[in-house]
């Protein structure tokens, strides 16, 4: 594999078909999380900017070859993007590993997968369609038809940024929409070398763009739009209640993909040494800054010596280090705004009694980058912050139970109801729990499993709306009902009593 050039770059944004720089002129620094410092320089929109890209996309939408484009036209438009990102899996593998400090054979394995997310939703884009309707009256035959919104809004973040914007772009594109995204300010680079591919793959200028910036005024903007019919928005919840104000303008339909304090739990019956797999992959894999983070294990008395010893074994001797090593097991944190939050949170978790058992600290052999060591608590207060409260980082509260009454009201404990995790041998028990828990996602003896053709979202402060799956092509088009009246009569005069 080619080595990727790391100094300093340029990037612009993608309106329209063409690369431009801000109305304003200016960039700001992007930062490499493994070694702190800047290696590229980002576009910085202004509200000018978003009014160009929004309009962009309205007139591709009403006006354009993609207007008259038949859906099967465009379905083979999206598959053709999944193939060219097939191709450049290694290439963007590195700038998301450089930009946001995800290891670089997880980002391979997580691209490598990504085109089957284009293929499934390409193979849909001609079988979008409605039903007719049984009327009750005589001599009328009506139907529905599922048709594009328009301008679709996409807000996405830091920490998977390819994987987060194509459940957005994916079946916003085949259902026939156009498209604004805005990517986080710390991690734009790798979204933008997809616009590349966008390119070369054909879609039409307006279709897809791309505005870089800060929450105000770019985010802002463009959530508030008039000509924006849907915002997609995935992040914090703070900044999705912004976003849910500003759409009060413009009554653009929304959906939130937010955190979660997600549950694993581990039943008496559950093969330990699986268990503790996979409550290490829910919670320390990327870094544990996954919305799906299972950042509470719950683990039933009688099996808790057993996987706790696997747990603390096998965490201690995670290798910390350089994400785009091949050897690294878990690289640094996406921001140094993240890693103060996550050295706050364990300090506060010792402050309420929490008994740290591994980790807790910045690694001592790293004297660069955003690191933090992957650390458990043990016997943790359900109640405490670190319980409830989204870290959003490798902080794992252990917590034990005796029966399944007991943990399923432990595991509800919580504002959040994103994905859970179920660990038991009895499958009857394993659906009985499943139902239970409030969580849009559930896994039975496995964690962090994902495909195109499964839905994803989540309820409270989690959310609501859904990505992925099927479910998707309804939330990026609307209906419409025909009626034809099939009569051979005349219609009579409306105003003359019979």
């Amino acid at each position: 594999m080619a080595e990727l050039k790391t100094e300093l770059k340029t990037y612009d944004m993608y309106i329209n078909g063409e690369w431009t720089a801000s109305s304003s002129g200016e960039y700001f620094p992007s930062y490499n999380p493994a070694t702190g410092e800047a290696w590229s320089k980002v576009a910085k929109g202004t509200a000018e900017d978003v009014n160009r890209a929004v309009e962009a996309a309205h007139q591709a939408f009403v006006n354009s070859e993609w207007t008259h484009m038949t859906y099967t036209n465009r379905g083979k438009l999206v598959r053709r993007l999944g193939e060219l990102i097939a191709e450049n899996v290694d290439e963007l593998a590195q700038y998301e590993t450089i930009d946001n400090g995800k290891l670089i054979r997880e980002m391979r394995g997580q691209l490598n997968y990504l085109p089957e997310f284009f293929y499934y939703y390409a193979g849909l884009a001609d079988k979008i369609h409605g039903y007719t309707l049984p009327m009750d009256k005589q001599d009328m035959f009506a139907f529905t038809t599922r048709e594009p919104l328009g301008v679709v809004a996409a807000i996405t973040p830091w920490n998977s940024p390819l994987y987060l914007t194509t459940l957005k772009l994916a079946p916003a594109l085949v259902a026939g929409n156009t498209i604004v995204i805005k990517p986080s300010e710390m991690t734009s680079a790798s979204l933008l070398e997809l616009m590349k591919l966008v390119e070369e793959a054909g879609f039409p200028p307006g279709v897809v763009n791309v505005v870089t910036g800060f929450g105000e005024p770019v985010g802002e903007t463009l959530t508030a739009h008039p000509l924006v019919r849907r915002v997609a928005f995935t992040g914090g919840a703070e900044s999705a209640r912004h976003v849910v104000r500003n759409t009060a303008n413009n009554f653009a339909q929304l959906s939130l993909e937010l955190g979660g304090k997600s549950p694993n739990i581990v039943f008496e019956d559950a093969n330990p040494d699986n268990a503790a797999m996979g409550i290490i992959a829910g919670i320390f894999g990327a870094s544990g800054q996954s919305c799906v983070a299972g950042s509470r294990a719950f683990l039933h008395v009688d099996i808790y010596d057993q996987v706790m010893e696997r747990l603390v074994d096998r965490v201690s001797k995670i290798t910390i280090g350089d994400p785009l090593s091949d050897s690294t097991e878990m690289g640094p944190l996406a921001t140094e705004a993240q890693l103060k939050r996550v050295a706050d949170y364990v300090n506060i978790g010792k402050e309420e009694g929490g008994k740290v058992i591994v980790g807790g600290e910045k690694p001592e052999h790293l004297d660069k980058g955003w690191y933090f060591e992957p650390t458990i608590f043990e016997h943790t207060d359900n109640n405490a912050r670190i319980t409830k409260e989204e870290i959003f980082g490798p902080v794992l509260s252990v917590i034990p139970f005796k029966d399944e009454a007991e943990v399923i009201e432990l595991a509800n404990s919580t504002e959040y109801a994103l994905a859970a995790g179920i660990w038991a041998s009895d499958i009857a028990k394993a659906h009985r729990v499943a139902k239970a828990i409030k969580a849009g996602i559930v896994w039975v003896n496995t964690y962090r499993s994902i495909s195109p053709i499964a839905p994803i979202g989540g309820s409270g402060l989690s959310g609501y709306g859904r990505e992925s799956g099927f479910d998707a092509i309804y939330e990026y088009t609307q209906s419409k009902v025909v009626w034809v009246n099939t009569s051979s009569e005349a219609i009579p005069d409306p105003f003359i009593m019979r």
